[in-house]
């Protein structure tokens, strides 16, 4: 501190010195010294008013994105059969609602209703009870006309195909269920026990 005041001090007396030694009348004195104190003043108030102004950031307006709708025929044992326009997420059950609801016969337990179902995919409702589904003791069963269609069958229908008998039909009762229509006929392949050979013996008799 005691080293401070007397740099100052130091300080101090070389400018008095200076200040004395200007050739300068005493006017001219008292003008330099006006002009020094306005320009510290000025200098001051810059220095002790100056403000900083805040930087607002721009907002971001979030984009929210649409998810597209989905298109989907809703056929079967439904009040309106048709081509329905779903929101995406909607479920089975979305889209028979849609088509005016299930009647009375319809086999909604052979439909997962909680499955999402996905664009352009075709929702069958089948019968409680269709054709061959129920047959009598030493009833003789009809053979299907024409291929069978593997979105539509039945167990029954289905156990009817070379090879295929009643636990591998409940076994693509239950793919078709779980993930929807089948699009091609060889997607029967992946159901278990469905291999090369067992799949060429009925592949002539069955569509989509």
């Amino acid at each position: 501190m005691e080293d401070f005041q007397a740099r100052l001090q130091q300080s101090w007396d070389r400018f008095t010195q200076w200040w004395i030694d200007l050739h300068f009348t005493t006017t001219q004195r008292r003008t330099l010294g006006a002009v020094a104190g306005v320009l510290i003043a000025l200098s001051l108030f810059v220095v002790f008013s100056g403000k900083s102004e805040e930087v607002l950031a721009e907002s971001v307006v979030p984009t929210q994105m649409v998810a597209p709708a989905l298109v989907i025929d809703v056929t079967g044992e439904v009040v309106s059969p048709g081509v329905y326009e779903l929101p995406a997420g909607s479920r089975v059950i979305d889209a028979i609602k849609a088509a005016g609801g299930a009647r009375p016969k319809a086999a909604l337990s052979d439909l997962n209703l909680a499955r999402v179902i996905k664009d352009g995919e075709q929702i069958y409702v089948d019968l409680i009870y269709t054709s061959g589904a129920r047959v009598r003791a030493g009833a003789k069963t009809s053979a299907p006309r024409g291929p069978i269609n593997i979105n539509r069958a039945t167990a029954s229908e289905l156990d009817s195909l070379d090879g295929i008998g009643p636990v591998i039909a409940k076994r693509i009762i239950a793919y078709r269920t779980t993930n929807g229509a089948f699009v091609a006929i060889e997607d029967l392949l992946k159901v278990s026990g469905i291999g090369d050979a067992k799949f060429a013996q009925f592949k002539e008799k069955i569509r989509v």
